[in-house]
């Protein structure tokens, strides 16, 4: 076993990164609060500016762990000429849920096509809550969620109308499942896609029309084209795509499928984008299946089949980490090293009590992301409704 493999082994390591990610966050979220009442106010385009930087530095941290520490394959199958748009141009991004690491893959395309600053997703409303992402997804325009339609359909209306006009390219993510997969909601969801007449998937949650439909409005003349991104890892890999296995440093290989489609062809009204969105889940289940049975999204499902692509990775990520890791932990060292060299034991019990916190937060933040711990939200018929 190697140095490098010995390392990514290392608690010692994963204390840096924790203490690293937590420290800056915290910084990053204060600098985005005083933006947000001192210059928001008085010129929104400067502050959107500014917070697009400040949100990338935060969310490369994350991304780097992927990138560069476990080095993660991504087999894209994309048409070459729908990156440029992908790049310049608003975007609403169609995705699956379906594992716990999904939204970082989505950030890896998004920081190698270079608009992982400005990434926007429907959230749930509590998110909003939890310090360093919670807090930049608020300060960033995130749609936080309550799952109470009427609430909801307001968030979404006024968001929208503010996120069409950032000065750069937006991607915004939707998940229409509602909630990540498990065999427990599949359950559900066929049961309850029985009773409405939808079609019955195998491989995705029934998607929730609501939000999709509400938003459309409000995007038709700003937003031009919905992105597909359907996301599989091959069932049959001893590595798992876990959060812990990237901090690990284990090499997992993810494959995405990513086209696009001309918001034209949803239809203007609503029963017309509550069907084309059922039969556009059709779809997915289809090429997930093909990718199941056969490891190619079109061999089975009828889908044309799109090159494979290559997106080079970017240094930005790796640069970002180095120099937050010597901002934050060089003066955390030297004061270390004080209270090692003073013998105080009160001095040395607040080290390590402060490490200890920084570990169980970071555990905590892990833990969040694994399908064990996701919400019930979608296990019954009414909540499907």
């Amino acid at each position: 076993m190697g140095l490098l493999s010995v390392l990514k082994q290392s608690n010692v390591i994963y204390v840096i990164f924790g203490i690293t990610f937590l420290t800056s966050g915290l910084i990053i979220n204060f600098f985005q609060c005083l933006l947000y009442f001192g210059l928001r106010p008085f010129s929104i385009y400067l502050y959107r500016k500014i917070n697009c930087y400040l949100c990338y530095s935060l969310y490369s941290q994350l991304v780097f762990v992927p990138e560069w520490w476990s080095e993660l394959d991504i087999v894209l199958y994309m048409n070459k000429d729908d990156v440029e748009k992908f790049k310049k141009n608003h975007k609403y991004i169609l995705m699956n849920h379906r594992y716990e690491i999904d939204w970082l893959c989505g950030w890896i395309i998004c920081e190698r096509t270079g608009v992982l600053g400005n990434c926007k997703a429907y959230v749930k409303k509590s998110l909003q809550y939890v310090p360093i992402l919670g807090w930049a997804w608020r300060f960033a325009g995130y749609i936080f969620m309550e799952r109470n339609w009427e609430k909801d359909k307001e968030v979404i209306t006024s968001q929208i109308k503010e996120l069409v006009n950032y000065p750069d390219s937006i991607s915004l993510l939707l998940c229409a499942e509602g909630t990540r997969f498990t065999t427990e909601k599949l359950e559900a969801s066929q049961k309850f896609a029985q009773k409405a007449n939808l079609p019955i998937l195998n491989y995705h949650l029934t998607p929730r029309t609501k939000g999709f439909v509400a938003s459309l409005p409000h995007m038709r003349g700003k937003i031009s084209d919905i992105y597909d991104m359907q996301l599989q890892f091959k069932s049959d890999d001893p590595v798992k795509p876990t959060l812990t296995n990237l901090l690990q440093g284990k090499r997992i290989t993810a494959y995405i499928c990513l086209f696009r489609i001309p918001l034209e062809e949803v239809p203007e009204d609503e029963k017309g984008a509550e069907e084309w969105l059922h039969k556009h889940y059709e779809k997915k289940d289809r090429m997930a299946e093909s990718f199941e049975q056969t490891g190619d999204f079109f061999e089975l499902s009828g889908v044309p089949k799109l090159e494979k692509i290559t997106l080079k990775r970017r240094y930005n990520s790796l640069v970002n980490i180095i120099f937050w890791a010597v901002v934050v932990n060089a003066p955390i060292l030297y004061y270390l090293i004080i209270i090692l060299l003073s013998g105080s034991i009160i001095y040395f019990s607040i080290g390590a009590s402060s490490i200890f916190l920084i570990c169980l937060l970071l555990q905590r933040m892990i833990g969040m992301s694994k399908i064990s711990k996701s919400s019930s939200y979608g296990t019954d018929d009414k909540k499907l409704k």
